[in-house]
């Protein structure tokens, strides 16, 4: 049975992908994903968005490049398997499943 923190982390991890799916060329550093969460009422540390999108770039569902001027920041691009998740298509374990919009 999952447990209330796991469920949350799985809808912060979709709510990532959504972000990003908005996104003109799909791009987005994880700054900005920090804030878009906050700014959508998802509650999270910066530690946590950080573990996220490492969690979802090893399921590859985004890339990661790092800038290495700026001290953990990422450049987080979808795929196109993260893409088929944020909408539906596709179910990945550790990510909630979108609802009908």
């Amino acid at each position: 049975m999952k447990t209330f923190a796991d469920c949350l982390r799985e809808d912060r991890r979709l709510v990532i992908l959504r972000i990003l799916s908005e996104q003109p060329g799909y791009r987005l550093n994880s700054s900005n994903l920090h804030a878009g969460l906050h700014h959508l009422g998802v509650v999270a540390a910066r530690d946590d968005v950080v573990t996220d999108i490492h969690w979802l770039r090893d399921q590859s569902l985004l890339s990661l490049e790092e800038v290495p001027e700026v001290g953990n920041l990422y450049l987080c691009t979808l795929t196109s398997r993260g893409a088929d998740v944020a909408c539906g298509n596709a179910r990945v374990p550790g990510v909630s499943r979108p609802t009908p919009r």
